[in-house]
């Protein structure tokens, strides 16, 4: 195998890697920190991360007042509302489960695209592909288990929380696709705008909403700094780099790794229980996924974002951000997490 070929595979796996962990920092975290603390301390790492990068790179980041006002709506809707959102949820769901919901987010951003712009509707495979997807959701929910004394029910306003964070990144990602793309903007400014703006806005809200008393020990410490500096910095460049060399729809592959990941994470390293429903639906979800993807006549991928970080990157994009908005600025069709 050529060196840069292993190369592509190292940044692949590791992006994999620290997107499926991203759960398990939140839980960690959530530990000595208030849910809102732990979305402000992941955005200002991920924001001094990518400035670095950019430093780096010598990239250049936007002058006019109309970039900022775009990537400052992405700032709101694909980082502070979803962080916010799976942190808070973090607090009564499993973190192996988080990370299978987040798994909806391709869904979610077909079903976006779809209803939000003229010219995507949804092909019949695509609407296929979303109810199949929506039948693994109403599994990994479990309803049944809401009957009786609910013993083994999710907190339904959890799981709610986390499928809403799904959703902004849907909506987030269709704006990207429809008014960013189209300014020429490389991936890295991208996110590092939108994350910067994200990471201000909860500075300043921060003295309201970030209250409380903070008790931090290694643990939590080295998981903010995996959060902010890998998930939502290093990992979005790795698979920026994923999709230099593969393409955005074999890079977008990540997107069935990470949930894997953070299930594995969850049971090795916090002991948590997986009920089988969980895994099935989202094998379900990922089955639908697949189903949508593809629409005849066309190479198009729908918008996958891995990890909890979505341009955020990434999750993930990137997140945070997902291979397709990481790839927006690569091939201006488009995703993150």
């Amino acid at each position: 195998m050529p060196t840069s070929e292993r190369r592509t595979w190292a940044y692949f796996l590791a992006a994999a890697l620290v997107w499926g962990a991203s759960f398990l920092f939140m839980k960690v975290g959530l530990e000595g920190l208030s849910p809102t603390q732990v979305a402000t301390a992941r955005v200002v790492l991920g924001a001094v991360a990518l400035a670095v990068v950019m430093a780096v790179q010598r990239r250049a980041w936007p002058r006019d007042r109309r970039t900022w006002g775009h990537l400052a709506v992405l700032g709101v809707v694909l980082c502070v509302l979803p962080f916010l959102a799976f942190s808070w949820a973090g607090q009564h769901l499993a973190s192996g489960l988080s990370s299978i919901l987040n798994a909806t987010t391709p869904l979610m951003t077909a079903l976006a695209a779809g209803l939000l712009l003229p010219t995507e509707r949804l092909a019949a495979r695509q609407r296929l592909g979303l109810l199949v997807g929506g039948v693994g959701v109403v599994v990994i929910v479990g309803p049944w288990t809401y009957l009786g004394e609910g013993a083994l029910a999710a907190p339904l306003p959890a799981v709610l929380a986390c499928l809403g964070a799904t959703a902004c990144y849907g909506v987030g990602l269709t704006y990207l696709r429809r008014f960013v793309g189209p300014l020429g903007l490389s991936a890295e400014t991208i996110a590092a705008g939108q994350v910067t703006v994200a990471a201000v806005v909860m500075l300043l809200a921060a003295p309201v909403v970030a209250r409380g008393p903070v008790d931090l020990d290694w643990a939590v410490v080295g998981s903010m700094i995996a959060l902010g500096a890998l998930g939502t910095g290093a990992a979005y460049v790795w698979n920026t780099r994923v999709v230099q060399a593969w393409g955005a729809q074999r890079a977008s592959t990540v997107t069935y790794l990470t949930p894997a990941v953070g299930v594995v994470l969850g049971m090795l390293v916090l002991g948590e229980r997986l009920h089988w429903y969980e895994p099935v639906g989202g094998v379900l979800v990922v089955l639908g996924i697949l189903v949508a993807q593809q629409v005849r006549g066309s190479n198009r991928p729908i918008a996958p974002i891995p990890a909890d970080v979505a341009p955020a990157v990434d999750a993930p994009p990137v997140a945070p951000l997902g291979a397709r908005a990481q790839a927006s600025d690569l091939d201006l069709d488009t995703r993150s997490n």
